[in-house]
Formats: C-alpha cells, structure tokens, sequence
C-alpha cells in the first residue's frame, strides 16, 4: 500500500510502540494487466503506466514549446521552449558531439534530455496510481519512474548501443574497435585491453545507477520524514513542525534542482560517449 495510506492508518490503528511502516514498499512493482511473451514478462505495472505518461507528456511539451504557432515575436510559451531548445544544444550537444554529428544526434540527446526531465518531475506530482484502493477509493501517492533499475537501465541501453554503432559506422570495426587499445608497451596490453573493455561496459552501469539511485534516495527520504509525520503525530507533537519542514524541505530540492540536474548529467553523457565514438582520437 501507498507509504502515505499506511502510515495514516497505523496512526490511527496501532497500539504505541508497535507502529511500523516501510516506504520501500512504494517501489514494489505489480502486475496490473499480466502479459508474457515467452520468458519475457511484458506485464503492464505501475512503471509502465507513468512512462505512458512521460512519453505523452513529453510529445505534448515539445510540440506546444517548440512547434505550435511559432513566431517571430516569441511570447512566453515559446520563450521557455526556445531556452530548452538552447540549453540542449549549446551545453549538451555542442558540448559533447563533434560539429558534423550534431545534426544527426540533437535530436536525440534532446529528446532524452526532455523525456527523463519529464518523468523525474511527474514522480514528484501525487497521483492515484498507486494499485491500492482505500474503501474503495484511489490512493493517491508519488512513484518515479525512474527510481527503477530496469526503466534507467533501459534509457542507457539505448545510449550504448547507439555509440557503439555510431562508432563503428564512422571509423569502420576495425578502427574503431583498435581504438580501444590504448598506447602503451606490448607487455602491459594483457592487463590494460580488459580494463579498457570493461570500462565500456562500466558507462552502462553508471549512467543507469546514477539516475536510479538519485531518484530512488531521494523518494525514500521525502516518504520517510512524511510517514514519520502521521507515525509520530500522536506520540512526539513537538516534532511536527521539524519533520513537516524537513519533509518540505527534501521535497523542494528534489523537485528544484535534483530532477533537471539528473535529466541534464544523462543527455550531456550521451552526447560525450557517442562523440568520442565519433573521435576516439579525442
């Protein structure tokens, strides 16, 4: 059940001393709609869900900021699409793509920019999505997409199979697959070619683990000190205002500077590593 809904109900319910809540229980992932194709459970949860929205969303943010009646007099609507316009191509693309791959790789770096922007910031907007129901009703909570492994692991999948292939397209397999041998003595390649192909495989890892456990640290934390608001209220009251302020607090910068930092790290990757596929000499 939601963090929220749980927390309330003990509250009201649980003898003093036995009040329990766990917020991990917010990220466990159900089947709402069972389907398998094979070996491969393709059953729409709650991840699935928010990132139907996302993508909804982020159609429906580029559009109306950067396609609908555009004009040459911007008003403020256009105004905020031509920033984002700006800063993905002048601090993300610019920044890590080579002049003649920009054209080709914008679009998506951008895009990706937007689309995980889009879904950190829906995670932080309560909806009753949740799968639980109390007397009936919805319950409402926050859930981020991207505080799952498989969702930030997938967008990275993404990018490592396009540098990989973007760089075989440009210099050729052999060339760009010799540009993994670093310049060293013959005698160190055994130990360094492994690190070096371990170290591709590793840019997976990290652009996935980055944005996961940021998003997931900070959802645990802001559903921590709430629940600790409805579990301590009959109990420490004179706690309240610190736990509802801290609450606040972890909420506002998640929401202010965690959501656009995160989007922004994974775009600005995306646009080095494919670059440097582009250059390996670079």
């Amino acid at each position: 059940m939601n963090v929220l809904a749980s927390a309330l109900l003990l509250a009201a319910e649980a003898p003093a001393g036995e009040k329990k809540f766990d917020p991990s229980t917010e990220f466990e992932l159900h089947p709402w709609v069972s389907l398998h194709l094979g070996p491969l459970d393709m059953s729409v949860n709650k991840a699935v869900v928010y990132l139907w929205i996302g993508s909804a969303l982020t159609i429906l943010l580029g559009v109306g900021l950067m396609r609908w009646r555009v004009g040459v007099a911007p008003d403020r609507r256009q105004t905020i699409g031509e920033q984002i316009y700006d800063i993905a191509q002048t601090q993300v693309a610019e920044q890590g793509l080579p002049t003649k791959a920009i054209g080709r790789w914008f679009p998506y770096v951008a895009s990706v920019m937007l689309f995980i922007w889009v879904l950190n910031m829906i995670g932080f907007i309560p909806l009753p999505l949740t799968g639980e129901r109390w007397h009936g009703i919805p319950v409402w909570g926050i859930y981020a997409a991207t505080s799952s492994i498989s969702i930030t692991l997938a967008l990275a999948l993404m990018t490592w199979t396009f540098t990989h292939i973007e760089g075989i397209r440009e210099n050729g397999p052999v060339k760009y697959f010799k540009s993994w041998i670093p310049e060293v003595p013959k005698a160190m390649l055994p130990l360094l070619v492994p690190l070096e192909i371990l170290g591709q495989f590793m840019r997976l890892i990290s652009l996935s683990v980055r944005l996961y456990a940021n998003m997931l640290a900070g959802h645990m934390l802001i559903l921590t000190f709430i629940g600790l608001v409805f579990l301590l209220s009959g109990i420490y009251f004179v706690l309240l205002p610190i736990l509802i302020g801290l609450a606040t607090l972890f909420y506002l910068f998640e929401v202010i500077i965690v959501v656009s930092i995160q989007a922004f790290i994974f775009a600005a990757l995306s646009a080095i590593y494919i670059g440097s596929a582009i250059e390996p000499e670079h």
